[in-house]
């Protein structure tokens, strides 16, 4: 996710319905080569799934990764609020 090419084809896959590489690499400067191994990584990685569909593939948005991601920031997050109103605590008392 730490690539700006992935971020991108995380967001056009957001939308919810699955999309073919012609489809991901339309209005991109990257060739289907490219758009291809980007996926790949994100597949490997479970954001992701393809299918076969005749000569196409076509790929999916898998929320449950990005799921889980957010919900361990937001426990990392609570527990930085909890340390940092101990230490205001701590400091103004």
């Amino acid at each position: 996710m730490g690539d700006a090419t992935r971020l991108a084809l995380v967001a056009q896959l957001s939308a919810g319905e699955p999309r073919s590489i012609a489809q991901l690499t339309a209005g991109s400067r990257l060739t289907r080569q490219a758009i291809t191994k980007h996926l790949r990584v994100l597949e490997h990685a479970g954001i992701v799934h393809g299918t076969r569909c005749g000569r196409e593939s076509l790929f999916e948005l898998a929320p449950r990764p990005i799921e889980e991601m957010q919900d361990y920031l937001n426990d990392v997050s609570h527990q930085w609020d909890q340390a940092l109103a101990r230490l205001k605590s701590f400091v103004e008392g």
